[in-house]
């Protein structure tokens, strides 16, 4: 099969398609032929250096992959070649106490398809059966490629964690990110009302389009949220931005308001007035790795309609190194799609 293989840390030139050997199911593995994978954030960095426990060169890349069952296992009885599937990148070791209370990525072995161990920037992947879930006929393979990653986030942050509820106020920073273009969604499909930041008037207006009010953000975003919700602030902050919007957030929530902190993408160390946060009754929450079971309500709720993703771009795998300059531009909203 062909793979695009990464041989070292920097930009492009550490990147080459390779003909290796086409991969035989293990006892309890799928092999699924890849149709779409598609960029997360991660792949990009880890181009760079190694972020995730277990990282090693050479590396195939790719975590959100759709495709067809090709082989199975003889264990398997979940899925049978020829059908279309999606897969859940995140795999625990199963034997642990996270792993048994439902918390795989929370798991001290994480293995991640495409993080750390070979991903969907081939011809071909193989994983356990366990986290391989079809794709009804109605959805194509490409969108079905875009939902693992961020949309997983995206619920386990507004649903599990922030526990959202009709007719809140939600405010979701970096409105026309892929985790923030699932939160928006989710949050609307709830009954919430949502306010969406972003940066352009673009950007805005694609946050516009998925329902939200949108805002600028700038030295006014609080301001402009007390007039949105008649003084008071928002339930619910969804922010995975970091240092550049942290003030922001935590300053819009309501008297007993609660953020969901899930990224630190423009830095890691905030500071804040701890009586400003007990004398309000504010909650911070951390939405670290989602569960199995968020992951299936997120496909549940996606394939019975009404919700999008977002295509920004698609290339060949042969063009993936384009790819990369094209996500790290961030002149981009949507996600990019590969094609092997």
């Amino acid at each position: 099969m062909r793979a695009m293989v990464q041989t070292g840390f920097g930009g492009s030139e550490v990147l080459s398609l390779r003909h290796l050997p086409d991969p035989e199911p293990g006892a309890g593995d799928v092999v699924v032929r890849v149709h779409t994978a598609a960029l997360n954030r991660l792949d990009l960095l880890q181009l760079r250096t190694a972020l995730l426990p277990g990282f090693t060169l050479p590396h195939t890349g790719g975590m959100d992959v759709a495709g067809q069952v090709s082989a199975v296992g003889p264990q398997v009885t979940t899925v049978r070649p020829g059908d279309r599937v999606l897969i859940d990148p995140t795999i625990g070791c199963g034997g642990c106490a996270t792993c048994k209370d439902g918390q795989p990525g929370y798991c001290a072995t994480l293995a991640v398809v495409g993080g750390n161990r070979p991903g969907g920037f081939a011809e071909y992947v193989t994983v356990p059966a366990t986290v391989v879930h079809r794709v009804p006929d109605h959805v194509d393979l490409a969108e079905a490629a875009a939902l693992p990653t961020a949309w997983s986030l995206g619920w386990h942050a507004v649903h599990r964690v922030g526990a959202v509820r009709a007719g809140e106020w939600v405010l979701v920073q970096a409105a026309t990110s892929a985790v923030s273009i699932a939160a928006v969604q989710l949050a609307r499909r709830a009954g919430a009302r949502v306010l969406a930041v972003a940066r352009t008037e673009a950007k805005r207006a694609v946050a516009a389009d998925l329902g939200a009010d949108v805002l600028d953000l700038d030295e006014h975003t609080v301001e402009r949220v007390l007039e949105h919700t008649d003084g008071h602030g928002v339930d619910l902050a969804v922010d995975h931005v970091g240092t550049a919007t942290w003030a922001t957030s935590l300053a819009s929530l309501r008297t007993g308001g609660r953020i969901v902190l899930l990224g630190n993408t423009t830095g890691d160390q905030v500071s804040f007035s701890l009586s400003d946060v007990y004398r309000r009754g504010l909650r911070l929450l951390g939405a670290g790795a989602y569960r199995p079971a968020d992951f299936a309500d997120m496909l549940d709720a996606y394939f019975t309609g009404g919700l999008r993703v977002l295509r920004g771009a698609e290339y060949p795998l042969a063009d993936l190194a384009q790819a990369y300059a094209r996500q790290e531009s961030g002149d981009l909203v949507g996600k990019i799609l590969v094609r092997p």
